[in-house]
């Protein structure tokens, strides 16, 4: 497994060694993401989704377990094959928190840190015909009229803290509710790979023995954790959570794109880049 980061000497003559530059590795900065970035051998720039997304796209990482989002808004890039965030049905950790009904709810407060869960929350309001208007400023407590966007680690702990006072909205179970008798998760996270970046197929094989050695061992990482209760952790990777990206995998996120497209937050007009785009989920793989 190659290391990141860090120079790794390669033979120039007989008594001379010269550095390599190796991939630079970015990864979401919550439990969720554990299982495919433990045991990595080298520097990983953790982060939240968004600035990932920007690391990416700017090329000041190489690759990085990043919004699936950010694949449908500029698909040039690989998908690693086999590896995702996804959920089947309720996902915990992407929450909107509301008191009474959620049709009551007026204006919804965005979590800045998120990409994906942005997007997947204007879907399902305009599905739904929920008539909640999303704000970026924080500046009013969770009411009846107005709600929180909230993802990731900071969508545990305010759950685990605020379960007898607030309702939660679960996005990975309205996802899975909207079309029952469908089976198609949803897609959070992937690994994405810069179109430039050389011997992409190595690092994807690595990055799926990678998760495959951390589920095999789910107990162990587990143990590990020091901020989280471990029976929580068993739950949370057990049972609302999946790490593959697999045939239904792809055909949620295609479902994703189609409704992104739907409802204005992807281009639609240019049919051939939407089969492009399409193309590149199914085969843009390594």
């Amino acid at each position: 497994m190659p290391k990141l980061n860090s120079p790794a000497p390669s033979v120039v003559g007989r008594d001379s060694v010269e550095p390599t530059n190796l991939p630079r590795i970015g990864c979401v900065k919550y439990l969720n993401a554990r299982p495919l970035i433990r045991g990595w051998p080298g520097h990983v720039e953790f982060d939240h989704p968004s600035s990932l997304c920007q690391l990416l796209a700017r090329g000041e990482v190489d690759l990085a377990l990043v919004s699936s989002f950010e694949f449908l808004r500029n698909p040039i890039y690989r998908i690693v094959d086999d590896v995702s965030i996804s959920s089947a049905g309720p996902v915990y950790s992407v929450i909107v928190a509301h008191q009474g009904e959620i049709s009551e709810v007026e204006e919804i407060e965005l979590d800045p840190a998120a990409e994906t869960s942005v997007n997947l929350l204007r879907c399902l309001l305009a599905e739904l015909t929920l008539p909640a208007r999303l704000v970026s400023t924080a500046t009013s407590p969770i009411s009846k009229r107005r709600a929180r966007l909230l993802i990731g680690d900071q969508a545990i702990r305010f759950r685990q803290k605020q379960a007898q006072d607030v309702h939660f909205w679960d996005l990975g179970e309205q996802w899975a509710s909207r079309r029952r008798g469908i089976d198609l998760p949803f897609v959070y996270a992937l690994w994405l790979i810069r179109p430039e970046v050389v011997d992409a197929g190595t690092i994807a094989k690595d990055l799926r023995a990678l998760r495959d050695e951390n589920l095999a061992k789910i107990d162990n990482l587990i143990v590990e954790e020091k901020e989280f209760d471990h029976e929580f952790c068993a739950r949370y990777y057990g049972k609302h959570l999946r790490f593959s990206f697999g045939g239904k995998e792809k055909e949620g996120l295609r479902e994703f794109q189609r409704l992104c497209q739907k409802h204005g937050l992807l281009p639609k007009e240019a049919q051939s880049t939407i089969t492009a785009t399409r193309r590149d989920i199914e085969f843009n793989l390594v």
